[in-house]
C-alpha cells in the first residue's frame, strides 16, 4: 500500500512538473513574442520617423536652393532693367531724336484720349520740344483723324527736372491722364515684357501648367 502511494504521488509529481513546464514554456513563448512585437513596432516608429526626418530635410533644402535661384534670376533682371533706367535720359540728349519720341507719345495720348482740347505736362526744360511736338502729333492726327486737335502745355504743373523725360497727356477736365513719361513706360514694358525675358534668359517655367 506504501509502494502504491509513493508511485501515485510520483505520477502526480510528474504531471505537476510537466504541467508546470509546460505552462512555463507558453508564458516563455508569449512573453518573447511580445517583446519581439514590441521591439518591431519600435524599429517601424522609428524607421517611419528618419524617413520622415529625411524627407523634412529633403524638402528644406529643395526650396532653400529653389530660393536661391529665384533671387538670383530677379536679381539679374532688375539689374536690367536699373541698367535701362541709367540709360533713360540719354534719348533726351539728341534733340531731333528726342522730339521725335515726344511727338509719338502726345499722338498715342491724342488718340486714346479722343477729346477735343488736352493738356501736355512735360519737364521746363522740354517745353521748346514739346510745342513743336504738338504741332507735328496734331496735324499728324486731322490728317488721319479728319478732326482738329487743340493741345497746351499745363506750365502749372510741370513733371519733375529729375526725370528722365516723356510727357503726361491730361484730359477730362484735368481728371483722366496718360502716363507716357519715360519711368512710367519703363514700368509697364517691365510687367508686360518680364514673363518674356524670364523665357528668354531662363528657359520655360517646368512647374507651370496653364498659359495665355
Amino acid at each position: 500500500m506504501t509502494e502504491f502511494i509513493k508511485s501515485e504521488a510520483s505520477e502526480k509529481a510528474h504531471e505537476i512538473e510537466l504541467r508546470a513546464d509546460e505552462e512555463f514554456n507558453i508564458e516563455k513563448t508569449k512573453l518573447v513574442r511580445q517583446e519581439k512585437d514590441a521591439i518591431d513596432t519600435t524599429y517601424a516608429k522609428k524607421f517611419k520617423q528618419a524617413q520622415m526626418s529625411q524627407q523634412i530635410t529633403r524638402s528644406t533644402v529643395a526650396n532653400k536652393t529653389r530660393l536661391k535661384v529665384l533671387a538670383a534670376r530677379q536679381e539679374l533682371l532688375d539689374g536690367i532693367f536699373e541698367a535701362a533706367t541709367q540709360k533713360l535720359g540719354d534719348v533726351a540728349k539728341d534733340e531731333a531724336r528726342y522730339e521725335r519720341v515726344l511727338k509719338g507719345l502726345i499722338l498715342e495720348g491724342f488718340y486714346a484720349m479722343a477729346e477735343d482740347e488736352l493738356q501736355i505736362r512735360a519737364r521746363k526744360a522740354d517745353y521748346p520740344l514739346v510745342e513743336k511736338a504738338i504741332e507735328a502729333a496734331a496735324a499728324e492726327y486731322k490728317g488721319k483723324v479728319g478732326k482738329e486737335i487743340k493741345a497746351t502745355v499745363d506750365e502749372d504743373n510741370a513733371t519733375p527736372d529729375g526725370s528722365a523725360g516723356g510727357v503726361i497727356i491730361v484730359g477730362g477736365g484735368g481728371k483722366i491722364d496718360i502716363n507716357n513719361t519715360f519711368e512710367a513706360r519703363l514700368d509697364l514694358l517691365r510687367e508686360s515684357a518680364l514673363p518674356a525675358m524670364r523665357k528668354a534668359l531662363f528657359g520655360p517655367n517646368p512647374n507651370r501648367k496653364f498659359f495665355d
